[in-house]
């Protein structure tokens, strides 16, 4: 008695469902990306003799070992939270205290005479610790950068209120690649005249190590 050869598995259509499926992660699956930080260093100068800067005028920051922030301004040293520190930076940086030719006049703080004198006199210094978390260390440069962005905001939306945007959103526009080269003319100006106005001296000291 003859045997019966076994059916033939038809792989053509396993080969299309199988296509079809890679097609469907490829198109749904999300890469993950490492968040960083956009820094823009500063051109090297030749500088003689360092600027007498008044200890008022720094914003000074630590965050130890265990990840907790000390804060040093005003000739008064506490600890805050993370959530507390945009608000903080922000009064010191809004503060006014200056007079004369340091008297600040897009200031609207509590114009305090022992905290900064104006927006260009105000320096933010940060140390962190070696053994700082790196997520704790990332919250506190957002939370630095957010407070000098919601000045920025404020002062941009004073001065160009014909554009009704923030300067985060000019900004955003600007380095759209998509925004057509007019545009992008116009806003730089008007983005520069603000990072005049309130410049970001953020100073990052060297990591303490124990």
């Amino acid at each position: 008695m003859a045997k019966r050869a076994a059916p033939e598995v038809n792989a053509g259509s396993m080969a299309d469902i199988a296509f079809l499926l890679l097609i469907f992660f490829l198109v749904t699956t999300t890469i993950e990306t490492d968040s960083g930080l956009s820094r823009k260093l500063p051109p090297m100068e030749d500088q003689v003799d360092p600027p007498v800067i008044k200890e008022k005028n720094i914003f000074q920051l630590q965050v130890n070992r265990n990840n907790q922030l000390f804060l040093k301004t005003g000739g008064e040293e506490k600890i805050i939270e993370i959530k507390d520190l945009r608000k903080s930076a922000v009064d010191f940086l809004d503060n006014g205290g200056g007079s004369g030719v340091d008297a600040c006049k897009r200031c609207q703080g509590k114009k305090n005479p022992r905290s900064s004198d104006n927006f260009d006199k105000a320096i933010i210094s940060l140390q962190n610790d070696r053994q700082t978390k790196y997520n704790v260390y990332i919250a506190v440069q957002n939370e630095i950068i957010a407070a000098y962005n919601e000045l920025r905001n404020r002062e941009f939306k004073r001065e160009f209120p014909q554009l009704s945007m923030s300067y985060v959103e000019a900004e955003k526009r600007y380095n759209d690649p998509r925004t057509p080269a007019k545009e992008k003319d116009k806003l730089k100006d008007k983005l520069e005249a603000i990072k005049i106005l309130i410049p970001q001296k953020f100073s990052e000291a060297e990591p303490k190590s124990n």
